[in-house]
């Protein structure tokens, strides 16, 4: 079913944000004070007069207002640029006076030459409704230009947040291809050692290497997730690990309760997992012991013990920077990094729908 289209007069009838908020800012004062410079006192001497005087000033600065809006919205299109502010003012205010004189001069000519509601208006004080005008046109033009502004700078600030966040989504799915050719080989090579000695240990890492990569899939668009199901897919990726290093790795995960429907970015814990195990040492003598735990405050820690490699990994620190600004476009809290000589701990904002959103 095809969908009806608007027609010209309510295209031409509808206004913009910034055109209601101006319109609601100038009507209130602009109509009685016009109306008095037209009709003179009778204006606030009869209360009929002044219901009808108010009303019919009333619908012709609607119907100006919405020329002159048409105006300003032409002329923003035509100079939409912030470095372009003083020569759109100027032609705003060019186009605003050439329209208000034109109105004013088929309005006033109307009172005068009929007196409406007792209009005491002649030629000869017609003056100071053009003079009041010109005052009222400067105070629109900068209402315009104050809104345009701040719309100019709310559409720039959102581009930028667009811009940061495509950023942020393209190096995720780039951490996400790293992890699937890289990740696959060694789980490959370790599976390979397994069919033929262990064919029942080998069909278990199958099924957990299957849920890796499920999960990569599943939130491959997802902003968050909740931490159950991130626990659950530690696990797995857990287990590919455990099979190629075997007692030299332990991740051990103690969370509260209450806390496993909060949500976090997907694939922070296995970024950190990642790079404790890609830095430190891992033997079966020296094992590497990664904790995973909640605090009392509702925040997820993941701290490891510290072994360093004797030889140098080189690092991008991709994974690290990427956690920090995720969760700065997310939430108004912070991660917290803390290295000691004996341990490396990172402590996470556990998200929630209703209060952490920046």
């Amino acid at each position: 079913m095809k969908k009806p289209r608007s027609l010209p007069y309510r295209r031409w009838l509808r206004l913009s944000p910034r055109s209601q908020w101006t319109y609601s800012l100038l009507v209130p004062w602009f109509v009685p004070l016009i109306s008095y410079f037209l009709i003179g006192t009778p204006y606030i001497q009869h209360w009929k007069t002044f219901l009808g005087g108010t009303l019919f000033v009333w619908l012709l600065t609607t119907l100006a207002f919405i020329t002159h809006d048409w105006a300003a919205d032409a002329i923003g299109r035509f100079l939409p640029n912030m470095r372009q502010t003083l020569l759109r003012a100027f032609l705003t205010l060019l186009a605003f006076m050439v329209l208000s004189g034109l109105f004013l001069l088929v309005y006033t000519w109307l009172f005068i030459r009929f007196q409406l509601f007792g209009s005491q208006l002649t030629y000869d004080t017609v003056c100071s409704v053009y003079l009041f005008d010109v005052v009222a046109i400067v105070g629109l033009v900068l209402i315009y230009e104050v809104f345009y502004l701040l719309e100019k700078w709310k559409e720039s600030k959102l581009s930028k947040e667009s811009l940061k966040k495509a950023s942020l989504q393209g190096q995720l799915q780039s951490l996400k291809n790293q992890i699937s050719p890289h990740f696959l080989f060694n789980s490959l090579n370790s599976l390979s050692s397994l069919i033929a000695d262990e064919p029942q240990r080998a069909e278990r890492f199958v099924d957990e290497m299957a849920k890796v990569y499920r999960y990569l899939l599943q939130t491959n668009d997802q902003e968050l997730t909740p931490l159950s199901v991130e626990l659950a897919f530690i696990q797995s990726y857990y287990h590919l690990l455990k099979t190629r290093h075997g007692p030299g790795l332990r991740v051990e995960v103690a969370v509260d309760h209450p806390y496993l429907h909060y949500q976090l970015p997907p694939l922070t814990l296995q970024m950190l997992v990642e790079n404790a195990v890609k830095h430190n040492t891992i033997l079966a003598t020296r094992p590497l012991c990664i904790t995973i735990t909640t605090t009392a405050e509702g925040q997820l820690r993941v701290s490891n013990n510290l072994q360093r490699k004797t030889s140098r990994v080189e690092s991008n620190h991709i994974g690290l920077a990427n956690i920090k600004a995720r969760y700065e476009l997310l939430s108004r809290n912070e991660l917290f990094i803390e290295e000691t000589a004996k341990h490396f701990t990172i402590t996470l904002p556990l998200l929630t729908q209703d209060t952490d959103y920046a």
